[in-house]
């Protein structure tokens, strides 16, 4: 087995095109095992928080394509 930096380094010579077929590629095979990936503690205690907010009307949903703007926005 490859080492992380050994990964990295054979990434760096990929074409972005490439890159992002191996992301696919690699994102396409965490989530067939959904089942087998555990969320950790602080992930349902932000989600009830989040929760929380939204039915207190201090949370606002957002599609994605205007959240993707918004944090555009927010780094620009």
């Amino acid at each position: 087995m490859s080492t992380l930096a050994e990964i990295e380094a054979a990434a760096d010579q990929l074409r972005k095109e490439d890159k992002l077929r191996l992301m696919e590629a690699l994102w396409d095979g965490l989530s067939r095992t959904e089942a087998d990936v555990q969320s950790p503690a602080w992930h349902a205690i932000a989600l009830a928080e989040t929760e929380r907010r939204l039915a207190e009307g201090r949370e606002e949903v957002l599609d994605w394509n205007r959240a993707k703007a918004d944090l555009r926005n927010r780094t620009v």
